[in-house]
């Protein structure tokens, strides 16, 4: 029965209403799917100012960390590489046949002409592929003659590298899984790729790996009424007013996600008895509770929610919890600059999606045969808080995106009908609130579309965390007509005297009474102020070069690591 004194619970038991704690950690293996091994941008060979560059503000990173990228020569575009590997050439150099590696045959293939690398557990010959790689040939060869699957998992993991390299496929590696391995693998769904299944990963999806103290574990409980099944999860902290939960009912599966900082509490179950299409979520922000609200489709009785699944009632790192996706649809596109829209999406009925602040999702489509994914920052519909919260409600996903006519993925989504169906992946991200503790001055340095993960950040300093006194967002475009919701900052500032934002163009008009130039020491003098007994945050993010010179003009300024924060990809 539900254990917690509150009236929702007390109701149910004067109705007597059964319930019922099930608590089942599975052994956990199996595919960690749409994992990327090469970085994400790079694999992709997206266009750099599209995201808006490499260094753009879908990820958070330490403070220093930025990846490079060069010139690609003409003619190596992603969409180059998809013809390349539909010409029928052999990138793989072995006329068609498909051979098990071994730890030292790979290891001699580990030159520019003759470079093979192993992801998870299967073999490609990534020779043809260095120069399409946007990060370089130096950085592609750190895999050279390797199993690369560590060191690519530190990027991103979400790029489906095996539609981009089949072509590339040489086999998979010789290993001899362990006997609990190799019978825990079998009862998974097995993968294939080019006729060959997919050998059994070298690491399983921990558990508890590492835990917060076992008293912050989320817990969860149950009930039901004639009409309804009701899950609570009790995630015993404060949920900011953006949520945390991710529900998606998908036929007789439901899964639950609660997204707590760098953490990921999941619940998973095949349902006992078939229910209706929509899910209902509800939050209790200031006590950390979520009810997730199920109808059934038979008034019967229910001795359980269901039969639990893999990583069900698992805790741990969001950055070791396998992506999910979903199909979406969508339903309106509105203008906000000449080159940028934002696309609006809606969710599934049976789907529910509150991401938090800080976290980006995917955009998954397949362009001449290939997937080609993308992340982006949700934003909300507006920077002035409407009467009912749009994430609160999380049927809906809008998206800021800026329009390439050369960008392969902008591109064809501006030609996108409505009505149109996108799968989108996620939420996923490392950014943490504990971060915004006790922070006094909130300043944020955005660049192009870098503003898209200040707009939801300026939202919640303002409308959450009452220790906020001032925030300060210097925004820098081109020209006039390339600043992002223009008009709602302004009247923001107008409303509310703790924020304030200046705009910087470096192609200005003559009519252009603001700053002007680019970012330099002078500048964020003026602008970083450091009242006694402050608490400073300087929130950057933009294309790399713009991200590494404002992080080097800060540190100048006498700011510590600890109060530099970079969103980056």
């Amino acid at each position: 029965m539900l254990k917690e004194d509150d009236e929702d619970c007390r109701a149910a038991k004067r109705g007597n209403i059964s319930a019922v704690l099930s608590a089942i950690s599975s052994v956990v293996s199996g595919f960690l799917g749409n994992w990327i091994c090469f970085k994400a941008s790079e694999m992709l060979n997206v266009p750099s100012q599209s995201f808006p560059a490499a260094g753009s503000q879908q990820r958070v990173a330490p403070t220093g960390q930025s990846r490079n990228k060069v010139a690609l020569k003409p003619g190596h575009s992603l969409l180059d590489w998809i013809r390349l590997t539909k010409s029928g050439r052999d990138l793989t150099g072995l006329r068609g046949r498909l051979i098990e590696v071994t730890e030292e045959e790979l290891k001699k293939h580990n030159t520019r002409n003759d470079c093979w690398t192993c992801i998870r557990g299967m073999v490609y010959n990534v020779s043809a592929y260095m120069d399409f790689h946007p990060g370089g040939e130096e950085e592609l060869m750190r895999a050279a003659g390797i199993d690369s699957t560590d060191l690519f998992d530190q990027v991103h993991r979400w790029v489906n590298y095996e539609s981009m390299l089949k072509e590339c496929l040489v086999g998979r590696m010789a290993v001899k899984p362990s006997p609990a391995l190799r019978a825990q693998t079998e009862k998974t769904e097995s993968a294939h790729m080019n006729g060959l299944s997919v050998p059994p990963p070298s690491r399983q999806e921990p558990l508890s790996s590492p835990l917060p103290a076992k008293d912050h574990r989320p817990r969860y409980d149950w009930f039901q009424t004639d009409g309804t099944v009701n899950i609570i999860v009790y995630t015993k902290r404060k949920i900011p007013s953006a949520g945390c939960a991710v529900v998606d009912l998908q036929g007789d599966t439901l899964r639950v996600e609660m997204l707590l900082g760098k953490m990921s509490y999941l619940l998973y179950w095949r349902l006992s008895s078939e229910v209706q299409g929509r899910v209902d979520v509800q939050t209790a922000h200031s006590v950390g509770k979520v009810q997730v609200c199920l109808h059934k489709s038979v008034k019967d009785k229910w001795t359980k929610v269901g039969q639990p699944l893999e990583h069900h009632d698992t805790f741990i790192q969001c950055k070791d919890r396998e992506l999910s996706y979903r199909e979406c649809v969508l339903v309106s596109k509105s203008d906000v600059t000449h080159d940028t829209q934002v696309l609006c999406l809606q969710l599934p009925p049976g789907s529910n999606m509150q991401v938090p602040v800080g976290r980006h999702v995917y955009l998954k489509t397949s362009l001449q045969g290939t997937d080609v994914v993308k992340p982006y920052t949700p934003v909300d519909q507006s920077l002035i808080p409407p009467s009912q919260s749009s994430a609160e409600m999380g049927s809906d996903l809008n998206l800021m995106i800026k329009i390439y006519p050369d960008g392969l993925l902008t591109s064809h989504l501006a030609s996108l009908p409505i009505g149109s169906s996108l799968s989108v992946g996620g939420p996923e991200g490392s950014f943490s609130m504990r971060i915004l503790h006790d922070v006094t001055h909130l300043y944020m340095l955005a660049a192009g579309t870098g503003f898209t993960p200040m707009a939801r950040l300026i939202r919640l300093a303002l409308q959450d965390l009452t220790s906020i006194r001032k925030a300060k967002l210097m925004l820098f475009n081109r020209q006039e007509r390339d600043i992002l919701w223009c008009s709602q900052l302004d009247e923001l500032c107008t409303k509310e005297e703790r924020f304030e934002v200046e705009y910087v163009l470096s192609e200005p008009t003559d009519s252009w009474k603001g700053r002007r130039g680019r970012i330099d020491a002078c500048m964020l003098q003026n602008f970083l102020e450091r009242p006694e007994k402050a608490r400073c945050l300087v929130c950057v993010c933009g294309p790399t070069r713009f991200t590494e010179l404002a992080v080097q003009l800060v540190r100048q300024l006498d700011f510590s690591e600890e109060e530099i924060l970079i969103f980056q990809g």
